[in-house]
């Protein structure tokens, strides 16, 4: 069996990378003058959780997200960016991981019934789990230059 180019921090370290950037993609793409203006991401979830087949959801949506558009419409965009800069930099690589999973599982159960979705969010949640487990800040990240994790 031959050697790989990479060793197995640096390809951890690709992989990091790579879902920084789709992070940053999501943020890109987004009609920020739609969103910011006229919360209109919010105001599209809070259609979605209504018709929600759990119940907890809708009921969930309602009690955090829904009396607190404006806010909310920040934290979803501002959390994309920041999860796309962390992940992309190597800047506090567990905590960029860690909510990584945790926005790809909240957005996973919002759109449980739209399987042509669902592809991308596992697929995020588990590079961001393999990224975890490998320590994917070890090398190209800021963390390692500064020393930290």
């Amino acid at each position: 069996m031959g050697t790989s180019l990479l060793t197995g921090a640096e390809w951890a370290a690709v992989l990091r990378i790579g879902l920084g950037l789709w992070w940053l993609e999501s943020f890109r793409h987004k009609n920020l003058e739609a969103w910011i203006k006229r919360q209109a991401g919010i105001k599209w979830a809070a259609d979605i959780a209504g018709k929600h087949k759990f119940a907890v959801v809708g009921k969930g949506f309602n009690a955090v997200v829904k009396p607190h558009p404006k806010a909310m419409t920040w934290v979803v965009l501002m959390s994309e960016l920041s999860l796309g800069l962390g992940l992309t930099l190597g800047l506090l690589t567990p905590v960029a991981a860690f909510a990584s999973i945790a926005l790809n599982l909240l957005y996973f159960v919002l759109m449980i019934h739209d399987w042509a979705e669902q592809g991308q969010n596992l697929m995020m949640v588990l590079a961001a789990v393999v990224i975890l487990g490998l320590h994917g800040g070890q090398v190209w990240s800021l963390d390692h230059a500064i020393g930290i994790f």
